[in-house]
């Protein structure tokens, strides 16, 4: 099925990008929205989004255009692929024109100020808007590459999920649906974290078991995060957790895992994300994160020893023995004893 009326897409990096060609292969007319004028030209004219998507080509049905206003006036279904710090900024002075409209966002971070999922933030600029979010294992460049991939699409408004399924799923895309928003937002935000520690130990060519010890306990970690928080916490076992969990540790594709083995190689923080030219979520996450545990008293050993070593001046030998000297606790929580 084909939207009636144009889709809009804001946001010009990767991420958007890929959405915007899978909407266009889907069959949908859609105005990509980005600040950049260059950029814009571009993916006009070359047909090429050579900063964020090099060598994938940008299909007809994709229009890039820096008129935000009028990208809004034309849609009712919008996807936000607005970086975490840019959300608020780029919306407030439209706030008018989102009322009504179907807002959903695709982007894995939590605000520093507010420690306000990006929905939460889509809610307060526009409280007349229905609000959904999508969430999983979702490397851009293999979207864009029509690698096989699902995704989750959570709101509360099953018409919104419908819609939103309508126009995404598609040959190589599998778009499930679920109620818990907010665990399908959460997971996607809290694993960058994690990824940023997958890329040191891989650049420290620690073993396979090390890595499996990493995901299985950051999984453990982020879920209890999530269900102190009221979270689902059969969420954590769907793709927008343990799946993007997974994903988002193991592949050098993932910016997160990128900075993290930069800094494993021995660069500093500033330098790995210069190096990286993207938003990496999870170092801002990261602060935000460990204040937040903190002041709900959930155990996360792995956040606490991240945030150590980049912002407290400790190495990863140190961390690494302070977490193998720590107490064993439980291996799954929140599983019944009975009842089976």
């Amino acid at each position: 099925m084909t939207e009636q009326q144009p889709v809009a897409v804001l946001g010009g990096g990767s991420f958007g990008t890929a959405i915007a060609n899978l909407l266009a292969e889907n069959g949908q007319r859609v105005r990509h929205w980005m600040r950049d004028p260059e950029q814009a030209e571009a993916i006009r004219t070359q047909r090429e989004n050579p900063r964020y998507l090099k060598g994938v080509t940008i299909l007809p049905g994709v229009e890039p255009d820096t008129d935000l206003s009028a990208v809004l006036a034309d849609c009712e279904l919008v996807f936000v692929a607005l970086p975490s710090s840019a959300l608020r900024k780029v919306l407030e002075p439209v706030a008018g024109q989102l009322a009504g409209k179907l807002l959903v966002s695709t982007t894995k971070g939590i605000e520093a100020q507010s420690f306000k999922l990006m929905s939460q933030i889509l809610e307060e600029v526009a409280p007349d808007a229905r609000i959904g979010v999508i969430s999983g294992p979702n490397l851009a460049k293999e979207i864009a590459d029509h690698a096989l991939t699902a995704t989750v699409v959570a709101s509360e408004d099953a018409e919104l999920c419908k819609r939103v399924q309508s126009a995404l799923h598609g040959r190589t895309f599998r778009v499930y649906a679920s109620q818990d928003r907010f665990g399908v937002e959460l997971g996607g935000a809290l694993k960058n974290v994690y990824a940023i520690i997958a890329g040191m130990a891989a650049a420290l060519d620690m073993g396979e078991n090390t890595k499996s010890m990493l995901i299985t306990r950051a999984l453990a970690e982020m879920t209890r995060f999530a269900v102190k928080l009221g979270a689902n916490p059969m969420t954590f076992l769907g793709l927008a957790g343990v799946g993007d969990l997974i994903v988002t540790c193991s592949s050098p594709k993932s910016r997160n895992y990128q900075v993290g083995y930069a800094l494993g190689e021995g660069l500093s923080l500033e330098d790995a994300v210069a190096r990286l030219g993207e938003v990496a979520e999870g170092v801002n996450t990261l602060k935000v994160l460990k204040t937040r545990a903190e002041e709900l008293q959930v155990y996360m050993p792995l956040v606490a020893g991240l945030h150590a070593i980049l912002f407290e001046g400790r190495t990863l030998a140190q961390v690494i023995e302070l977490l193998m000297r720590g107490e064993p606790k439980t291996d799954v929580d929140f599983i019944p004893t009975t009842g089976f």
